[in-house]
């Protein structure tokens, strides 16, 4: 029984799978983004996750844990350099995982991986957003009609009404002509 074995294991032996998991996660700090079927895209996110947690704190001891698994020196460099500086504010969540066309070959299902804080695309749209497009909409008269009263009363301050004759003579001769 497979109870609490809840690891992916890609249909490979463990050493191949570790080292696979190594060559994609190197792969993956040196070019911030890379395409995989989504099965291996899933299991490599739990995988590199924790170590880029681990290059936040920037000591002797989680150098060498990052290097057991990675076994790049480069790679753990540009890791507790470049990438730890850009998450050090993020909680979690340092890779997304982005669904793709099936491959045509096999129909397989691919995904891109890439690391949140060098994406491009979806920084750009951020200060879109910023710039908010007012729309009208039946209900929001509510600032509008606090705004109208103060309004009102200093037109009508500033400029006097005109005053309109009203003279009862000409009221009573209409009615008895």
């Amino acid at each position: 029984m497979r109870h609490g074995k809840k690891d992916n294991h890609l249909g490979r032996t463990k050493s191949h799978r570790e080292a696979m998991l190594a060559n994609m996660a190197s792969s993956l700090i040196k070019h911030k983004r890379i395409n995989t079927t989504l099965a291996k895209a899933k299991v490599l996110r739990t995988y590199i996750e924790p170590l880029i947690t681990k290059s936040k704190n920037d000591t002797t001891h989680s150098r060498r844990t990052v290097f057991s698994y990675l076994q790049d020196k480069e790679v753990v460099a540009e890791l507790f350099r470049d990438i730890a500086a850009k998450v050090a504010n993020r909680p979690g969540g340092y890779t997304r995982i982005i669904k793709l066309e099936n491959r045509f070959g096999d129909n397989a299902e691919m995904a891109m991986i890439e690391l949140v804080d060098y994406n491009t695309v979806y920084k750009s749209a951020a200060p879109a957003q910023a710039e908010k497009k007012t729309t009208r909409r039946r209900g929001s008269s509510k600032k509008k009609a606090a705004e109208a009263p103060a309004v009102a009363e200093s037109a009508t301050a500033e400029t006097p009404a005109p005053e309109v004759e009203t003279s009862t003579d000409t009221a009573a001769e209409e009615t008895k002509g």
